[in-house]
């Protein structure tokens, strides 16, 4: 395994933009090396990056990333930071599942409106 990543070889391999990791690491989620104006990201970043990618990609806000990532490092370590995974997927889910039956509604509503579009338009005698 390689010791220290590029920004282009990060940036290559997850698709994101330069100035998306410079984001990162301005949120503090991220903390290269620098050697002058270089950034060299360790087997540890890239791991990380992989894993806030993935969290934003299932819905989490960069706040609730770097709550995850935050109880990673201090007590209860790992096993905290699974237990809030967990919480935080279950909201997501519920939140998803919420979001479904709005849509479901929604399409619901719309059908019903235009039913009543054609319904109407064929009483006063226009063709759909």
């Amino acid at each position: 395994m390689k010791k220290y990543y590029s920004i282009t070889e990060l940036t290559r391999e997850f698709g994101v933009s330069t100035r998306t990791l410079r984001f990162y690491e301005d949120e503090g989620l991220l903390h290269p090396e620098r050697r002058g104006r270089t950034r060299l990201y360790r087997a540890a970043d890239r791991r990380l990056l992989q894993e806030i990618l993935r969290g934003r990609r299932i819905g989490f806000t960069i706040n609730e990333i770097r709550e995850i990532v935050h109880v990673y490092k201090e007590p209860p370590g790992e096993i905290g930071q699974l237990k809030m995974m967990m919480k935080k997927i279950d909201e997501k889910r519920e939140d998803l599942r919420q979001k479904r039956r709005d849509i479901d509604e929604t399409l619901t509503e719309l059908d019903q409106a235009e039913e009543a579009c054609l319904t109407r338009l064929v009483e006063i005698g226009v063709g759909s």
